[in-house]
């Protein structure tokens, strides 16, 4: 009976430590000028599930930034774009069904989010592809007080939306209108560089610039929550021999 519980409790010790589940979903945003990194937010559910369901269909493999502005944003996402002509208007492609915003006042469009695009409609939801990374600017105080009294009619900017709007830098005329799902920890050159790409009068890059996603599977996931913590990749045989009995893919709650 002993040995039993001995046992038990040795298979629950290495369960514990082979048998973990990565804390985010993370994907890889691959693009010629490079990969970014992009973390997923537990807080925004809706988006989140939606946008890992279309990177494991493929759906976004080589399509387009259809719509970059510089200091501002690059967008993608719409289906359209895939085999689109040069001078073909984007914007409006995209699965029929709609995701209920999910905008939260903590969560905010600093350099490097990604946020849900929409269109006017009264309820804030939005597009089930269409995304963008803000790469926006730095504000100083003053330009933030200005941004308060004019763009947003009085509206004020909490403490935290201050000190990252002016170090950080971001879009904050965007916070409450459109749902932030997500962050990039990898990757703010790329959103640099592809933001400075000569456009059309529509904001369409004159030379296409495409992309593709990959989700991490469970021990990349793993391995790279161990990297952001300071801590080597666990790559040893006790973990390639547990990983052999589980699934690549795992499902946060």
């Amino acid at each position: 009976m002993r040995k039993l519980l001995l046992i038990s409790i040795l298979l629950l010790g290495i369960t514990s430590i082979y048998g973990q589940t990565p804390n985010h979903y993370y994907v890889i945003i691959e693009t010629k000028e490079g990969n970014c990194r992009l973390k997923l937010y537990n807080e925004t559910k809706k988006h989140r599930d939606n946008f890992v369901k279309l990177v494991k269909e493929g759906y976004f493999d080589s399509l387009l930034f259809h719509r970059v502005i510089h200091n501002f944003m690059i967008q993608g996402g719409d289906p359209d774009s895939r085999y689109a002509g040069s001078r073909q208007k984007l914007g409006e492609g995209g699965p029929e069904y709609r995701i209920p915003a999910e905008i939260q006042p903590e969560i905010i469009h600093k350099k490097g989010a990604i946020g849900a695009a929409r269109d006017n409609n009264p309820a804030k939801e939005s597009s089930a592809s269409q995304f963008y990374l803000v790469q926006g600017r730095v504000f100083s105080q003053a330009a933030l007080d200005s941004l308060e009294q004019f763009r947003l009619k009085g509206v004020k900017l909490s403490p935290y939306q201050r000190q990252t709007y002016s170090t950080i830098g971001g879009t904050p005329h965007l916070d409450g209108n459109y749902t932030v799902f997500g962050e990039l920890l990898q990757g703010l050159a790329i959103v640099d560089s592809i933001a400075k790409v000569k456009t059309d009068e529509r904001d369409r890059p004159l030379t296409d610039v495409r992309f593709s996603m990959k989700l991490l599977n469970r021990r990349e996931a793993l391995n790279y929550e161990r990297e952001l913590n300071g801590l080597p990749p666990k790559q040893g045989f006790f973990t390639r021999l547990f990983d052999s009995f589980k699934s690549r893919t795992y499902k946060l709650p």
